[in-house]
């Protein structure tokens, strides 16, 4: 895959209330956990705490977190409503391995300068990629996710078959 060979490419569309993050950047985290990402990818970030989380091994995301924390809430009260009125009756263990993952899945992080990320522990195994290794930060339209550069080749590879298809879903 020639692209993810780049040094940089991106473009930040807008629609009418949201910017979309799309672009690939080739990065490298160094012997402290940081990982540089690109200014065009978090200009929305800089200002406040931002989310870090495990989309899937290999994966991280990285999120504002007011617009986490209202995506996480609404979901949570609508598995609290389901709970409260009984229509979750048999499905303990499914209740149980989303509170494990809910546990485990994010935690709070905050840019530093030159929009520096120290990738926590816990999330560094997700990854896969050890101090020096290269990894890729993706646009991924709402969120920014960071990716084990094989990992990242796997999924394009995998899903660019359905681009078209999955764009033009989107558009109608």
């Amino acid at each position: 895959m020639d692209g993810v060979k780049t040094a940089c490419r991106w473009a930040i569309f807008m629609t009418a209330d949201h910017n979309l993050l799309i672009g690939e950047f080739r990065r490298t985290l160094d012997e402290r956990h940081r990982l540089s990402l690109p200014v065009d990818l978090i200009e929305n970030f800089a200002d406040g705490p931002c989310i870090l989380a495990k989309e899937r091994p290999g994966a991280l995301s990285l999120w504002n977190a007011s617009s986490w924390q209202t995506r996480l809430d609404s979901g949570v009260q609508l598995v609290k409503s389901k709970m409260q009125a009984g229509r979750l009756e048999g499905r303990i263990p499914q209740v149980q391995q989303l509170g494990r993952l809910l546990s485990t899945r994010h935690c709070e992080v905050q840019l530093a300068g030159r929009g520096r990320l120290t990738i926590p522990e816990g999330f560094r195994e997700f990854l896969g990629v050890e101090p020096g290794g290269e990894l890729m930060a993706v646009g991924a339209a709402i969120c920014v996710e960071i990716w084990n550069v094989d990992r990242w080749i796997e999924y394009v590879d995998s899903h660019i078959v359905d681009f078209h298809s999955l764009f033009q879903g989107l558009a109608d």
